[in-house]
């Protein structure tokens, strides 16, 4: 049970780090909508004054799509580095550091008109995009490291919520009546240095991941600090029984000695992890290969498609973005009831069935039918629901879950680089799929979803609940693997005095006990 104290700072540590983190990524991928046709101007603008002639609309096309994909580009390189970064500096500061490259993007933005240079802004989203990129990848590691078992589930998934939430008020903010006007795009581009600047002047307050500073760096008073501080106080002897073992799992597959921070290509050399690294590749990619983003990109021409009026088109789409906010609050209530497999695979399962019948809908629409356009548009909307309600949020969630401290970091690589690629193939590809199939452009989405709602059920144990130790047993059937020692023993026994101790008591009691020995062990 978690005190007071220790839920508000945990509930504080988690608005700190998601507001420059996963927010972000949900607010930039909503404001580039907005000011589309602003920006294609300023290009063939900039060209002109440049070489005495305009761009035809396909090469305005083609610039304008080199900026919407350079996110994605930059989120694979931040989602590549950003194992590396949390290693070396740690959750907490590498989260810090990333914000340095959002400020560089919101000065490029800024000054782009007065430099009359349309390459800034690719330069600007290359670099918000490996902002993202970190984010999405040291973010999830830093919370379900951070809180407690049995509220492992529901504070990672609040990443998923405020990605949700940066994706709604992006669009709100994007509104003609606020930052949406022609004069003030490259205002609401920038809008994104706020959420950043709150991060640096609050998150520097809050501890480090306690599994960070004892596995990776040996710091144990710094760990004894930072979970007394995320636990109210209390230092739980069966948490601190659980990290210390991991650690001495590890002292003994390395000989002795604390392991090494595992790279991606040592992951895909292991057989021990073969399973859970098939697993968080096919949920990652899927994740963005089943289209939810790309109505984000392109939200204007598919609410077109389905006969909305141009001039109300801005307003709802914020709708959709209310619908992911709003699923991914009600899935996060959910998650440590439900269990993440049966969400995973209900949010597919769900999404399959509304991409039958939006397909239908725009075939009946195609033919005259009345009515059909709301029904697209309420199936747009389901869609995005039932993405919500689990791919969106327990996704992230999976690397933290079933990869120990050594394996964490290159799996959030391997995850985020398999996220990054398909969200660059399917912004870049969906225009073409859209001309080539038209009524039919979701049904490859349809593919994505039942393949991965299958693929997922079959493969993926339920984590809900469970220590690290108890979900590898799970993979191990899966890999074939017989561990020879399946509970490795800590140097010295801990006796369970309840189901925490003092901070006091693990520090500074002198009473040469078992649990006394817990905090100089650690």
């Amino acid at each position: 049970i978690v005190s007071p104290e220790s839920g508000l700072t945990l509930a504080l540590t988690v608005c700190s780090a998601a507001i420059g983190g996963t927010f972000q990524y949900g607010y930039n991928i909503s404001i580039i909508n907005a000011p589309t046709s602003y920006i294609q101007g300023f290009i063939n603008d900039t060209y002109m004054e440049r070489w005495g002639i305009g761009l035809e609309m396909p090469q305005v096309t083609l610039v304008w799509t080199l900026i919407v994909s350079a996110f994605s580009l930059g989120g694979l390189l931040g989602a590549l580095i950003g194992g590396p970064l949390a290693v070396r500096f740690g959750r907490k500061n590498t989260l810090l550091l990333n914000n340095s490259f959002l400020f560089a993007g919101a000065v490029l933005v800024l000054t782009c008109r007065a430099a009359k240079s349309f390459e800034m802004l690719i330069v600007a989203r290359f670099l918000v995009g490996m902002n993202s990129g970190v984010s999405m990848n040291v973010q999830p590691m830093y919370f379900g490291e951070s809180a407690p078992t049995h509220l492992r589930g529901a504070v990672a998934f609040s990443s998923a919520v405020f990605t949700a939430f940066g994706i709604f008020l992006g669009q709100v903010v994007g509104l003609t009546e606020l930052l949406g006007a022609k004069h003030l795009w490259p205002y609401l581009l920038a809008s994104n240095a706020l959420p950043g600047l709150i991060q640096l002047f609050t998150l520097p307050w809050f501890p480090e991941s306690p599994r960070y500073l004892l596995i990776d760096r040996g710091d144990k008073e710094a760990c004894m600090k930072a979970l007394g501080r995320l636990r109210g106080g209390e230092a739980p002897v069966q948490e601190m029984e659980e990290m210390l073992q991991e650690l001495q799992q590890q002292k003994a597959a390395n000989s002795g000695s604390a392991a090494s921070a595992k790279t991606p290509w040592s992951l895909f050399k292991s057989r021990d992890l073969r399973a859970q690294l098939r697993t968080v590749m096919t949920a990652s990619s899927s994740m963005m290969l089943c289209g939810n983003d790309s109505i984000y990109f392109y939200a204007y021409y598919i609410f077109l498609a389905a006969g909305i009026p141009p001039d109300k088109i801005q307003y709802v789409t914020i709708g959709t973005g209310a619908s992911e906010f709003t699923a991914s609050i009600l899935s996060n209530l959910l998650i440590e009831r439900v269990g993440r497999r049966y969400l995973l695979v209900g949010g597919y399962g769900l999404m399959s069935c509304w991409t039958v019948v939006f397909t239908v809908a725009l075939n009946l629409q195609s033919r005259g039918v009345a009515g059909m356009a709301y029904l697209s548009m309420a199936c747009v909307f389901c869609y995005i629901l039932s993405f919500g309600l689990g791919p969106a949020g327990v996704t992230g969630i999976l690397p933290a879950e079933i990869f120990d401290q050594a394996a964490r970091p290159a799996a959030y690589m391997v995850a985020g680089s398999c996220m990054w690629i398909s969200l660059f193939l399917v912004g870049m590809l969906f225009p073409f799929i859209v001309k080539g199939l038209g009524d039919f452009c979701f049904l490859p989405f349809l593919v994505v979803c039942v393949v991965s709602a299958l693929c997922l059920g079959l493969t993926l144990p339920e984590t809900k609940g469970k220590t690290l130790a108890e979900i590898t047993a799970e993979f191990d059937r899966q890999n074939g693997v017989t561990r020879e020692m399946q509970d490795t023993q800590l140097d010295e026994p801990v006796t369970h005095l309840g189901k925490a101790c003092s901070f006091t008591a693990l520090t500074e009691d002198p009473d040469p006990q078992p649990t006394a020995r817990l905090g100089r062990e650690i």
